[in-house]
Protein backbone atom coordinates (compact mmCIF):
# COMPACT_ATOMS: atom_id res chain seq x y z
CA UNK A 1 0.00 0.00 0.00
CA UNK A 2 1.20 3.17 -0.75
CA UNK A 3 2.25 5.99 1.51
CA UNK A 4 0.14 9.30 0.77
CA UNK A 5 2.97 11.85 -0.69
CA UNK A 6 3.29 14.90 2.30
CA UNK A 7 1.31 17.47 -0.32
CA UNK A 8 -1.84 15.15 0.01
CA UNK A 9 -1.51 15.52 3.53
CA UNK A 10 -0.62 19.17 3.57
CA UNK A 11 -3.54 19.68 1.00
CA UNK A 12 -6.33 17.61 3.49
CA UNK A 13 -4.95 19.59 6.49
CA UNK A 14 -5.60 22.66 4.27
CA UNK A 15 -9.53 21.32 3.14
CA UNK A 16 -9.71 20.36 6.49
CA UNK A 17 -9.81 24.17 7.72
CA UNK A 18 -11.19 25.66 4.36
CA UNK A 19 -14.60 25.91 5.93
CA UNK A 20 -13.48 28.40 8.82
CA UNK A 21 -11.18 30.00 6.97
CA UNK A 22 -13.32 31.47 4.50
CA UNK A 23 -15.72 32.08 7.57
CA UNK A 24 -13.39 34.28 9.00
CA UNK A 25 -12.26 35.91 5.97
CA UNK A 26 -16.41 36.87 4.70
CA UNK A 27 -16.76 38.23 8.44
CA UNK A 28 -13.73 40.29 7.85
CA UNK A 29 -14.24 41.21 4.29
CA UNK A 30 -18.20 41.43 4.02
CA UNK A 31 -17.47 40.31 0.25
CA UNK A 32 -17.97 36.55 -0.68
CA UNK A 33 -15.19 37.67 -3.90
CA UNK A 34 -12.85 39.01 -1.46
CA UNK A 35 -12.80 36.18 0.66
CA UNK A 36 -12.26 33.68 -1.71
CA UNK A 37 -8.97 35.52 -2.92
CA UNK A 38 -7.85 35.26 0.40
CA UNK A 39 -8.25 31.95 0.95
CA UNK A 40 -7.06 31.42 -2.18
CA UNK A 41 -3.80 33.60 -1.28
CA UNK A 42 -3.41 31.60 1.76
CA UNK A 43 -3.36 28.39 0.22
CA UNK A 44 -0.66 29.79 -2.05
CA UNK A 45 1.13 30.74 1.73
CA UNK A 46 0.45 27.50 3.19
CA UNK A 47 1.86 25.62 -0.23
CA UNK A 48 5.17 27.66 -0.44
CA UNK A 49 5.57 27.23 3.59
CA UNK A 50 8.33 25.40 5.68
CA UNK A 51 4.83 23.03 7.13
CA UNK A 52 7.50 20.89 9.30
CA UNK A 53 8.33 23.75 11.35
CA UNK A 54 4.18 24.47 11.69
CA UNK A 55 2.93 23.13 15.36
CA UNK A 56 -0.34 24.71 15.08
CA UNK A 57 -2.09 24.46 11.27
CA UNK A 58 -5.49 25.91 12.67
CA UNK A 59 -3.25 28.81 14.41
CA UNK A 60 -0.96 29.23 11.34
CA UNK A 61 -3.57 29.47 8.67
CA UNK A 62 -6.06 31.96 10.64
CA UNK A 63 -2.73 33.90 11.30
CA UNK A 64 -2.27 34.40 7.47
CA UNK A 65 -5.95 34.59 6.39
CA UNK A 66 -6.53 37.89 9.23
CA UNK A 67 -3.51 39.57 7.93
CA UNK A 68 -4.25 38.99 4.30
CA UNK A 69 -8.18 39.99 5.14
CA UNK A 70 -6.27 43.36 7.17
CA UNK A 71 -4.43 43.84 4.14
CA UNK A 72 -6.84 44.89 1.82
CA UNK A 73 -9.51 46.01 4.30
CA UNK A 74 -6.53 48.71 4.06
CA UNK A 75 -6.39 49.19 0.38
CA UNK A 76 -10.34 48.97 0.19
CA UNK A 77 -10.86 51.46 2.54
CA UNK A 78 -11.18 54.73 0.24
CA UNK A 79 -12.90 52.68 -2.24
CA UNK A 80 -15.77 52.12 0.06
CA UNK A 81 -15.78 55.35 1.63
CA UNK A 82 -16.36 56.89 -2.41
CA UNK A 83 -19.16 54.67 -3.02
CA UNK A 84 -21.97 55.65 -5.03
CA UNK A 85 -24.56 55.56 -2.32
CA UNK A 86 -24.77 52.93 1.24
CA UNK A 87 -22.32 50.28 1.17
CA UNK A 88 -23.50 47.22 2.27
CA UNK A 89 -21.74 43.97 2.10
CA UNK A 90 -21.87 40.99 -0.73
CA UNK A 91 -24.80 38.50 0.29
CA UNK A 92 -24.42 35.35 0.44
CA UNK A 93 -26.45 31.47 0.45
CA UNK A 94 -26.63 29.68 3.41
CA UNK A 95 -27.65 26.87 4.87
CA UNK A 96 -30.95 26.40 5.93
CA UNK A 97 -29.95 25.64 9.50
CA UNK A 98 -27.94 28.29 10.32
CA UNK A 99 -30.61 29.90 11.25
CA UNK A 100 -31.04 27.98 14.23
CA UNK A 101 -28.02 29.11 15.80
CA UNK A 102 -28.43 32.28 17.14
CA UNK A 103 -24.95 33.22 17.09
CA UNK A 104 -23.94 31.98 14.20
CA UNK A 105 -26.78 33.60 12.24
CA UNK A 106 -26.84 36.69 13.85
CA UNK A 107 -22.24 37.09 13.81
CA UNK A 108 -22.98 36.78 9.84
CA UNK A 109 -26.10 39.60 9.49
CA UNK A 110 -25.96 41.44 6.88
CA UNK A 111 -26.91 44.27 9.98
CA UNK A 112 -23.57 43.29 12.08
CA UNK A 113 -21.59 43.05 8.88
CA UNK A 114 -22.53 47.14 8.51
CA UNK A 115 -21.84 47.66 11.79
CA UNK A 116 -18.35 45.75 11.02
CA UNK A 117 -17.39 48.41 8.42
CA UNK A 118 -17.25 51.06 10.97
CA UNK A 119 -14.44 49.72 12.92
CA UNK A 120 -10.45 49.63 12.39
CA UNK A 121 -9.22 46.25 10.37
CA UNK A 122 -7.54 45.49 13.56
CA UNK A 123 -10.43 45.86 15.55
CA UNK A 124 -12.50 43.93 13.55
CA UNK A 125 -10.39 41.04 12.87
CA UNK A 126 -9.92 40.67 17.06
CA UNK A 127 -13.82 41.09 17.20
CA UNK A 128 -14.22 38.56 14.41
CA UNK A 129 -11.81 35.70 16.41
CA UNK A 130 -12.69 36.50 19.76
CA UNK A 131 -16.55 37.10 19.90
CA UNK A 132 -17.52 34.38 17.25
CA UNK A 133 -14.69 32.27 16.83
CA UNK A 134 -13.81 32.21 20.53
CA UNK A 135 -9.95 32.26 20.13
CA UNK A 136 -8.31 33.39 22.88
CA UNK A 137 -6.51 36.83 23.21
CA UNK A 138 -3.01 34.98 23.77
CA UNK A 139 -4.34 33.36 20.22
CA UNK A 140 -5.51 36.65 18.41
CA UNK A 141 -2.26 38.24 19.57
CA UNK A 142 0.00 35.81 17.34
CA UNK A 143 -2.38 36.14 14.59
CA UNK A 144 -2.64 39.77 14.15
CA UNK A 145 0.88 40.40 15.31
CA UNK A 146 -0.03 42.62 17.85
CA UNK A 147 0.94 42.51 21.99
CA UNK A 148 -1.96 40.60 23.59
CA UNK A 149 -2.47 44.31 25.84
CA UNK A 150 -3.26 45.60 22.12
CA UNK A 151 -5.58 42.88 21.40
CA UNK A 152 -7.60 43.20 24.49
CA UNK A 153 -7.88 47.49 24.09
CA UNK A 154 -8.45 46.65 20.80
CA UNK A 155 -11.47 43.94 21.39
CA UNK A 156 -13.22 46.14 24.44
CA UNK A 157 -12.86 49.16 21.77
CA UNK A 158 -14.72 47.15 19.09
CA UNK A 159 -16.98 45.29 21.43
CA UNK A 160 -18.12 48.62 23.21
CA UNK A 161 -18.72 49.76 19.50
CA UNK A 162 -21.03 46.97 18.25
CA UNK A 163 -23.04 46.85 21.66
CA UNK A 164 -23.77 50.54 20.55
CA UNK A 165 -24.60 50.28 17.04
CA UNK A 166 -26.32 47.03 17.20
CA UNK A 167 -29.42 46.17 19.47
CA UNK A 168 -29.70 42.83 19.23
CA UNK A 169 -33.50 41.28 19.37
CA UNK A 170 -34.08 37.50 19.40
CA UNK A 171 -37.38 37.03 17.14
CA UNK A 172 -36.97 33.40 16.83
CA UNK A 173 -36.25 31.43 13.39
CA UNK A 174 -39.82 30.34 12.88
CA UNK A 175 -41.29 33.83 13.62
CA UNK A 176 -38.87 35.66 11.06
CA UNK A 177 -39.58 33.00 8.73
CA UNK A 178 -43.34 33.70 9.25
CA UNK A 179 -43.10 37.08 8.84
CA UNK A 180 -40.79 36.90 6.19
CA UNK A 181 -43.66 34.81 4.17
CA UNK A 182 -46.16 37.13 4.83
CA UNK A 183 -44.27 40.31 3.61
CA UNK A 184 -43.00 38.17 0.53
CA UNK A 185 -46.82 37.48 -0.26
CA UNK A 186 -48.17 40.83 0.54
CA UNK A 187 -45.11 42.47 -1.70
CA UNK A 188 -46.18 40.32 -4.78
CA UNK A 189 -50.21 41.08 -4.46
CA UNK A 190 -49.69 44.67 -3.44
CA UNK A 191 -50.89 44.53 0.09
CA UNK A 192 -50.26 47.34 1.53
CA UNK A 193 -52.12 47.26 4.39
CA UNK A 194 -50.70 43.66 5.29
CA UNK A 195 -47.19 45.31 5.07
CA UNK A 196 -48.01 47.91 7.19
CA UNK A 197 -48.55 45.21 9.86
CA UNK A 198 -45.41 43.91 9.08
CA UNK A 199 -43.36 46.97 9.18
CA UNK A 200 -41.98 48.44 12.12
CA UNK A 201 -43.04 52.44 12.56
CA UNK A 202 -39.72 53.70 12.15
CA UNK A 203 -38.21 51.27 9.54
CA UNK A 204 -35.80 51.89 7.51
CA UNK A 205 -35.08 50.45 3.59
CA UNK A 206 -31.49 50.32 2.54
CA UNK A 207 -30.70 50.17 -1.15
CA UNK A 208 -27.29 49.22 -2.87
CA UNK A 209 -26.57 49.72 -6.09
CA UNK A 210 -23.20 50.76 -6.31
CA UNK A 211 -24.19 53.39 -8.98
CA UNK A 212 -24.12 50.47 -11.32
CA UNK A 213 -28.34 50.35 -10.86
CA UNK A 214 -30.78 52.68 -10.28
CA UNK A 215 -31.44 52.94 -6.28
CA UNK A 216 -32.25 55.29 -3.84
CA UNK A 217 -29.07 57.03 -2.39
CA UNK A 218 -30.23 57.64 0.88
CA UNK A 219 -32.34 55.45 3.32
CA UNK A 220 -36.00 55.35 2.71
CA UNK A 221 -37.58 56.14 6.42
CA UNK A 222 -41.19 55.27 7.35
CA UNK A 223 -44.09 52.70 7.09
CA UNK A 224 -45.93 53.89 4.67
CA UNK A 225 -43.13 55.09 2.33
CA UNK A 226 -41.41 51.84 2.47
CA UNK A 227 -44.67 50.06 2.47
CA UNK A 228 -45.39 51.96 -0.75
CA UNK A 229 -42.15 51.36 -2.46
CA UNK A 230 -42.55 47.28 -1.74
CA UNK A 231 -46.46 47.64 -2.53
CA UNK A 232 -45.27 48.77 -6.40
CA UNK A 233 -42.97 46.21 -7.12
CA UNK A 234 -45.27 43.87 -8.47
CA UNK A 235 -46.83 46.02 -10.94
CA UNK A 236 -43.34 47.84 -12.40
CA UNK A 237 -40.64 47.50 -14.69
CA UNK A 238 -37.40 46.86 -12.68
CA UNK A 239 -33.98 47.20 -14.55
CA UNK A 240 -36.14 46.43 -18.10
CA UNK A 241 -37.63 43.39 -16.56
CA UNK A 242 -41.10 43.31 -16.98
CA UNK A 243 -43.12 42.42 -13.42
CA UNK A 244 -44.37 38.93 -15.38
CA UNK A 245 -40.42 37.81 -15.77
CA UNK A 246 -39.50 38.55 -12.90
CA UNK A 247 -39.20 35.54 -10.17
CA UNK A 248 -39.14 35.78 -6.69
CA UNK A 249 -37.94 32.67 -4.11
CA UNK A 250 -38.01 33.13 -0.11
CA UNK A 251 -34.10 31.51 0.82
CA UNK A 252 -31.67 31.65 3.52
CA UNK A 253 -29.68 34.55 2.77
CA UNK A 254 -26.56 35.83 5.38
CA UNK A 255 -28.03 33.24 8.10
CA UNK A 256 -31.70 34.21 8.01
CA UNK A 257 -34.68 33.93 5.40
CA UNK A 258 -34.23 36.80 2.49
CA UNK A 259 -35.45 37.07 -0.68
CA UNK A 260 -33.95 36.55 -4.14
CA UNK A 261 -35.20 38.32 -7.22
CA UNK A 262 -34.52 36.73 -10.46
CA UNK A 263 -34.92 38.20 -14.43
CA UNK A 264 -34.58 35.71 -17.52
CA UNK A 265 -31.20 35.78 -17.17
CA UNK A 266 -29.86 36.68 -13.77
CA UNK A 267 -30.04 37.82 -10.13
CA UNK A 268 -31.22 41.58 -10.23
CA UNK A 269 -31.68 41.84 -5.94
CA UNK A 270 -31.76 40.72 -2.89
CA UNK A 271 -33.58 41.74 0.61
CA UNK A 272 -33.12 40.39 4.15
CA UNK A 273 -34.18 41.59 6.94
CA UNK A 274 -33.96 42.62 10.87
CA UNK A 275 -36.65 43.01 12.89
CA UNK A 276 -37.60 44.56 16.49
CA UNK A 277 -38.88 43.21 19.81
CA UNK A 278 -42.39 42.98 18.78
CA UNK A 279 -41.08 40.37 15.79
CA UNK A 280 -42.11 43.38 13.18
CA UNK A 281 -39.69 44.07 10.27
CA UNK A 282 -37.18 47.23 11.20
CA UNK A 283 -34.47 47.50 8.91
CA UNK A 284 -34.37 46.18 5.11
CA UNK A 285 -31.28 45.57 3.25
CA UNK A 286 -31.60 45.35 -0.71
CA UNK A 287 -28.55 44.81 -2.71
CA UNK A 288 -28.59 45.28 -6.40
CA UNK A 289 -25.25 46.40 -7.07
CA UNK A 290 -24.56 43.59 -10.02
CA UNK A 291 -20.90 42.99 -8.95
CA UNK A 292 -22.27 42.21 -6.02
CA UNK A 293 -24.47 39.72 -6.72
CA UNK A 294 -22.04 37.06 -8.30
CA UNK A 295 -21.60 34.73 -5.07
CA UNK A 296 -25.93 34.63 -4.91
CA UNK A 297 -26.11 33.89 -8.55
CA UNK A 298 -23.61 31.05 -8.76
CA UNK A 299 -26.17 28.98 -6.09
CA UNK A 300 -23.04 28.17 -3.79
CA UNK A 301 -24.51 27.40 0.62
CA UNK A 302 -21.91 28.39 2.72
CA UNK A 303 -21.44 27.12 6.25
CA UNK A 304 -20.48 29.76 8.33
CA UNK A 305 -20.95 27.83 11.66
Amino acid sequence: MTQPRQDDADQLVFQQYRNLLFSVAYRLLGTAADAEDVVQDAWLKWSAADRSQVADPKAYLARIVSNLAMERLRSTRHQRETYVGPWLPEPILTLPDTAEDIAAADSVSMALLVVLETLSPLERAVFVLKEVFAFSYAEIAEAVERSEPAVRQAGHRAREHVQARRPRFTADAARRRDVTERFFAATSGGDINTLMELLSPDVTLWTDGGGKVRQALKPVVGLETVARWFAALGSVTYQGIEPGQMRAELTSINGGPGLVFRGPDRVVATLTFEFDPEGRISTIHNVANPDKLRAVGDGTRHDLR
